[in-house]
């Protein structure tokens, strides 16, 4: 098998298991967090920096910020969570996508970079970014397979001006469309109730190793998970009730 169609086939692949790679730089990225809480107790400090915690709780909001952007404004049938199959009825072109090929992997990206952040190890963020860029180079390079053979030469000269992933602002082009409020809170509930259910815990154990008990504490961090949860059911309940 050429090299191109080994590619393409590891991108559609990969494309039906994306979920899978969230998981497991979550799962490594607790370990590397766990570790920077015990060494701060071993130099003898018992408490973190909830600055910090925010700085990072920021990065991460700034990607999902780009997702809601990115669908919002995005053509119907495009830009969405199916995984049997790639999807697309036009090509997108204004908005992020006059910034970049694949804004929602830019947005994923920092999405979890946030949460790579918290560990404090510089190791840890280099492996993961190229992890990452492995992964999904894989992923983008079977899209954009998938888009040449279904538009052709139009696709490929609005690709030749728009880079990959690290925007060109000089190119970008107001969105056509209005804003789809309702197709971008349908399609992101999930992924900002989980932002702030994974910063919640991440808390809990960092105090919780500290004090060497298990408690809650009444603050931000608890708070806002149990708003997001609030507003996700509320989404859910109109969703099935076909109001929105």
């Amino acid at each position: 098998m050429a090299l191109q169609e080994e590619f393409e086939q590891q991108g559609n692949y990969l494309f039906r298991r994306r979920s899978v790679l969230p998981l497991a730089i979550l799962v490594l990225g607790m370990f590397a967090y766990i570790h920077h809480v015990i060494d701060l107790l071993e130099k003898g400090k018992n408490e973190i920096d909830e600055l910090y915690n925010y700085f990072c709780l920021s990065v991460t909001l700034v990607g999902l910020g780009i997702r809601v952007y990115t669908v919002g404004y995005a053509a119907e049938n495009t830009s969405g969570r199916n995984t049997a199959q790639q999807i697309a009825d036009e090509i997108n072109r204004t908005g992020a996508y006059s910034l970049v090929r694949h804004p929602l992997y830019v947005g994923n990206f920092l999405m979890w970079l946030g949460f790579g952040l918290l560990s404090h190890n510089a190791w840890f963020l280099l492996a993961f970014t190229g992890i990452y860029w492995i992964y999904y180079e894989r992923i983008m390079f079977a899209e954009e397979q998938f888009l040449r053979k279904k538009f052709g030469n139009d696709y490929l000269d609005w690709a030749k001006d728009i880079p990959a992933c690290i925007p060109r602002f000089k190119t970008f082009k107001k969105p056509i469309t209005n804003f789809n409020i309702t197709k971008a809170i349908k399609q992101e509930k999930t992924g900002l109730l989980f932002v702030f259910l994974l910063y919640f815990l991440f808390y809990e154990i960092a105090l919780s190793i500290m004090s060497g008990k298990i408690s809650i504490h009444f603050n931000f961090w608890f708070y806002s998970p149990v708003v997001t949860l609030f507003a996700y059911v509320l989404i859910k309940v109109m969703e099935k009730k076909r109001i929105i």
